[in-house]
């Protein structure tokens, strides 16, 4: 079949052709978003959920929604290492540029932008990641103390203030959030709940592995009454038929049911997945429909496809220890498994394994859904290893 046609879009955060299964969370970020407009009090909203689940497809789709609505957006990723000044500062710059553009808010904006240059100034010398161009000169005593938690506070305050004379909400669009330090997280979340105090327009959608939670709880004790923490997981039954179906059908290609069922079963409901077999299907067949013979085809080359690229580079993080551990869990299957299991595999005392499984957690490669329990980040990983470390060292 023609590969240009090929509908499938597996990638870090490609709009899929079908966004399944996701309108409830869409409405319920669309209504917080909306709240905040006009003053009343809304949880900001934290998105948690594994490697593959269309995290950033959502979060990106949000956004496009909230601009359709009139509201100002900023979108950013925090990457390991790179502090949230540096990260929220060029961001902030464009919205207030843009509202320094509505007559409403032109006076008020342009403060916020003054506050924004105290604000980098000041912590430029903690934070020397920090590059954003300056528009005005800073206001003394404004966002300039030097004080993460309250300079954070001013100047988030002020962007309100601007946003509240144009009739709208600032949104800020934060994917990866379970790598911001947590003491910044705790001036973040600091600043968001004074913001809401006032009855401020400015909201958080975020994203991140389910690590994150634990990560807000023990910034501040108090984040479990400001985020609501949607879980994001696989697709049902429904919702993956939908998402691998419409597309195909959308170019007059059917499958056939049994191929179907051979997709759904391997790709286990992850968006990811589910775009990845698909495009691999649409290359494997000659014509509609889809046989059972090419999706097996497909799990064969989207297989290595995967280990080449979405594992491997994961992999490729690992020291050997942690290559160790993780080919322990494997062998004990997908989990989540206990401390004590993975330890007794690798012959080895769970104290002494702390320090590896902590910086595993830290990188994102596993997380703990309850205490004493570890599991991946990353669906079909342990397959991934087994198949990278055939014979469990």
């Amino acid at each position: 079949m023609d590969p240009i046609r090929n509908p499938y879009a597996p990638g870090a955060g490609t709009q899929p052709p079908e966004l399944a299964g996701r309108d409830e969370i869409r409405e319920q970020v669309r209504v917080a978003i909306e709240r905040v407009r006009i003053g009343r009090a809304s949880k900001s909203v934290l998105m948690i959920g594994l490697r593959g689940v269309g995290k950033t497809v959502l979060l990106d789709r949000m956004r496009l929604d909230a601009e359709a609505a009139g509201h100002y957006t900023l979108r950013a990723e925090a990457p390991e290492e790179r502090s949230l000044p540096a990260l929220l500062a060029p961001q902030l710059r464009q919205v207030l540029l843009k509202l320094s553009r509505k007559e409403s808010a032109k006076e008020l904006a342009q403060r916020a932008l003054a506050a924004l240059a105290g604000f980098a100034k000041a912590l430029k010398v903690k934070f020397g990641d920090i590059e954003v161009g300056l528009d005005f000169d800073p206001e003394p005593g404004l966002a300039d103390n030097g004080d993460l938690e309250s300079d954070l506070q001013d100047l988030l305050g002020a962007v309100g203030e601007a946003a509240k004379a144009a009739e709208a909400s600032m949104v800020m669009f934060i994917d990866e959030l379970q790598y911001v330090e947590e003491e910044q997280l705790a001036a973040l979340i600091t600043a968001l709940h004074r913001i809401s105090q006032r009855g401020l327009p400015v909201t958080l959608v975020g994203a991140g592995l389910p690590q994150l939670a634990g990560r807000t709880g023990r910034a501040k004790s108090y984040a479990e009454r400001l985020f609501e923490f949607p879980f994001i997981g696989p697709l049902d039954d429904a919702e993956a038929r939908r998402a691998i179906v419409n597309p195909a059908r959308d170019e007059g290609v059917e499958f056939e049911e049994a191929g179907l069922g051979h997709l759904l079963a391997q790709t286990r409901g992850y968006p990811y997945f589910l775009q990845e077999w698909g495009k691999h299907a649409w290359g494997a067949a000659d014509e509609s429909p889809i046989t059972l013979g090419d999706c097996e085809e497909a799990t064969v080359t989207a297989t290595a496809a995967l280990d080449a690229s979405f594992f491997r580079v994961r992999y490729d993080r690992l020291t050997p220890s942690e290559k160790k551990y993780l080919r322990a869990m494997a062998e004990l299957g997908a989990g989540p498994h206990r401390s004590g299991d993975i330890a007794e595999q690798l012959g080895r005392e769970v104290q002494s394994l702390a320090p590896t499984r902590a910086h595993l957690i830290a990188k994102g490669m596993v997380w703990s859904p309850s205490h004493g329990d570890t599991a991946f980040t990353v669906p079909l990983f342990d397959q991934f290893m087994k198949r990278i470390m055939p014979v469990e060292e």
